[in-house]
């Protein structure tokens, strides 16, 4: 198997630049909600006329950096309209992942098609809140990312009528994590920063058109433990524990890797009503994974089919980025913190004035 670089190829070509000088792109400063996100809107390809939102909120893993890097490639190279919600403080207008209880814009899932999350526990009002629990309710595709599996936690308020959401709750067990995607939070399988990720394909999924021209996964952050998987989970992906934080070190040998735990699996949920919801869960996702091009790949396949638009994925689907995109390494330091960094979303609106 080829070694992946950990980081891709920034930029691109100059013809693209101006190819996408016409196509609008949204977001501006605080006090607004309704200038909180960033939209980014593609004028040719398959998901013309389709809605994606992408919702961020994670301290430690900078989904504010990869889920608008995702966004622009599934906006400008295939065609969507693509909104990206982040954490925000509410007294600044910045981004803050720290920020658990305040993600602007949640509206926008009112007229999704699909729902992309990076979310580690937030606790969200109940009236923000809502549109999350209306889409899945109306059987909503779903592609979730790592810290997705915990992404909410309603511990200080069990009072809310969406408490059972909660990563660890006992009505709903396991909350939504284990419920719908698959599994909540349960370990790191792999020790956290010094053992890697090598995706390993699963035999029994080869075929599944998620993984069509998906070829090499490897990513710095390490395997997660998942124990509840269910039946009618399809794996895709095995997480393979490296020695290292390099793509070429070996793998870990022993118990860890003996079975190696599941890193990617779709599933169809079936409600209590007999609705049903498509769903993506990899527990990969940080930004610094998805400079591996083919993780990237894996994503936006996850996405199309999700939609059910399975013969838009090609033999090799068009993941190049839009624009640079270089990733901070994933921790808790507050030097790693885009806080310090004091963006807003407008910084993100692609392309640049």
């Amino acid at each position: 198997m080829r070694a992946v670089a950990p980081l891709v190829r920034l930029g691109c070509c100059l013809s693209l630049l101006v190819s996408l000088g016409s196509l609008p792109a949204t977001g501006a400063a605080a006090n607004d909600d309704s200038q909180l996100t960033v939209t980014y809107v593609g004028e040719s390809g398959p998901g013309v006329g389709k809605h994606i939102v992408f919702i961020s909120g994670d301290e430690e893993y900078r989904s504010e950096e990869a889920l608008p890097m995702l966004a622009k490639i599934l906006a400008f190279r295939h065609g969507f309209r693509c909104t990206v919600l982040f954490a925000i403080d509410p007294e600044t207008g910045l981004i803050d992942p720290n920020e658990q209880t305040n993600i602007p814009g949640l509206e926008a899932l009112d007229d999704a098609d699909l729902m992309v999350m990076s979310l580690r526990f937030r606790e969200l009002p109940d009236e923000s809140m809502k549109h999350i629990v209306d889409f899945y309710e109306r059987g909503g595709p779903i592609v979730a990312l790592r810290t997705s599996t915990h992404a909410f936690n309603y511990s200080r308020r069990p009072d809310s009528p969406y408490a059972h959401w909660s990563f660890n709750s006992g009505k709903w067990r396991g909350g939504f994590g284990q419920q719908v995607l698959g599994d909540t939070w349960i370990s790191h399988h792999g020790n956290h920063g010094s053992e890697s990720t090598r995706g390993v394909i699963e035999p029994a999924g080869a075929e599944h058109p998620v993984l069509r021209g998906v070829a090499d996964v490897w990513g710095p952050t390490d395997v997660y433990g998942i124990v509840h998987l269910p039946e009618d989970a399809t794996v895709l992906l095995r997480g393979q524990v490296l020695a290292g934080m390099k793509p070429d070190d070996g793998p870990v040998a022993g118990e860890k890797n003996d079975p190696m735990m599941p890193l990617a699996w779709v599933r169809t949920y079936r409600q209590e009503d007999g609705t049903t919801n498509r769903v993506f869960c990899t527990t990969m996702g940080a930004s610094s994974d998805l400079a591996c091009e083919d993780l990237r790949r894996l994503v936006v396949n996850a996405c199309l089919w999700g939609l059910g638009m399975e013969e838009s994925i090609g033999e090799r689907t068009d993941v190049e980025t839009v624009g640079p995109f270089e990733p901070t390494m994933f921790g808790f330091t507050n030097d790693q913190h885009w806080t310090d960094k004091g963006l807003r979303p407008s910084d993100f609106a692609w392309p640049k004035q």
